[in-house]
């Protein structure tokens, strides 16, 4: 079925959807990772964005129930070069096609998506519009600019956990709020760290870590505040990832700001961004963020070069982060950006990479053992 991918500068890319008819609108970004497309397609991070592979061949290994990082696929369309409609894969239990047009979410594909990211590398990304229905260059560009921008966007509410769930053996388990009072009691494994995650579009692969590091979870809402949180009296705070601008989530950067001190803290992603905020820091917008598996970081007390997997648009302002009392322990090699950072009076850290990876390589996963050393004190 014919389709066509208009973006906000004027630019137009015909092409075709695989999934059927539809319209969709989002920033349009792209990402590296060679594979892992269902951990991307579930990764709450994504919300409001559409995601161009560049990796030529999409589809070719299928889709399985275990491969996801959420609950439901985040991104608003799927851009391939290339659909492969028969998958080959012993866990794979339905095609990719499927599971999109299962969760109403556009794919296409026969797209220059060299071109397309090359042109994003150039101008930034920016937003787009794809549609099966009006296929008029100059109509699409005009809807494209009629679409919010991601800068000013709180995207968080729209991925964050309405009620407060456990995760056990590797699954969300939800509980009754009105027979579990909150507070120090809500603990069952008095042997295990106790952790708070706030959600903020949190990823099941950290919580898989954390609770492989012996670690009880109760992810609570993003609105949660901070009195709610210190009532529970957990051993460890973590403040997960998630999408769009942190600057309009001032009210969990108003949570963590009176939050930092009570319990060692452990930031990952936007939970980086929101709480160089709540420090005083600044964020900006990245001309086209970082999105893939193979992006070098430099960890700055080792000199050590870790090939991390991210996923972001926006990141903290270093010298925003001059006076006040932290240290940078990590930059990006690519562009020297602001990729991590430690309290030095608090036990406090944070990374704008993801250790948890999923997918991607595995060489920051020491992270989550430096939040359990913290923990023990």
């Amino acid at each position: 079925m014919k389709a066509m991918l208009a973006l906000e500068d004027g630019r137009t890319f015909p092409c075709r959807s695989f999934t059927g008819p539809g319209e969709t609108w989002g920033e349009v970004v792209f990402n590296t990772s060679m594979t892992g497309y269902q951990e991307i397609l579930t990764d709450p991070s994504y919300r409001g964005q559409m995601v161009t592979m560049t990796y030529p061949l999409i589809g070719n290994y299928g889709v399985n129930p275990e491969d996801v990082e959420s609950d439901r696929i985040q991104v608003s369309a799927f851009i391939i070069r290339e659909y492969q409609d028969f998958p080959s894969n012993f866990r794979s239990t339905s095609t990719l096609a499927d599971y999109l047009k299962k969760q109403g979410v556009l794919g296409i594909e026969a797209l220059d998506t060299r071109a397309l990211t090359r042109h994003i590398r150039n101008t930034g990304a920016m937003r787009g519009y794809i549609s099966t229905e009006d296929l008029d260059p100059s109509s699409l560009v005009k809807r494209t600019l009629e679409t919010p921008a991601m800068t000013g966007q709180d995207l968080v509410g729209s991925v964050t956990t309405e009620m407060l769930y456990r995760w056990i053996d590797g699954k969300p388990v939800k509980f009754d709020q009105d027979k579990t009072p909150l507070g120090s009691n809500i603990w069952k494994q008095k042997k295990k760290h106790s952790v708070v995650a706030m959600d903020f579009g949190i990823k099941y692969n950290i919580l898989r870590y954390l609770e492989s590091k012996d670690c009880e979870v109760v992810v609570v809402p993003a609105s949660t505040s901070a009195d709610t949180i210190k009532s529970m009296a957990p051993d460890g705070i973590f403040l997960s990832n998630g999408p769009g601008d942190p600057e309009p989530v001032t009210y969990a950067v108003d949570t963590i700001r009176a939050l930092i001190g009570f319990r060692p803290m452990f930031g990952i992603c936007l939970g980086n961004q929101l709480l160089g905020l709540a420090l005083g820091g600044k964020t900006f917008k990245l001309k086209f963020g970082h999105r893939g598996g193979n992006q070098p970081v430099q960890n700055l007390a080792t000199g050590c070069v870790e090939i991390t997997a991210q996923n972001h648009g926006f990141a903290i302002d270093t010298d925003s982060m001059k006076g006040i009392n932290i240290e940078v322990t990590h930059i990006n090699l690519n562009d020297n950006t602001f990729e991590g950072f430690r309290h030095l009076e608090h036990p406090a850290f944070a990374v704008q990479y993801h250790p948890e990876a999923s997918p991607g390589p595995h060489d920051a996963s020491y992270l989550f053992d430096a939040f359990k050393k913290m923990m023990k004190g």
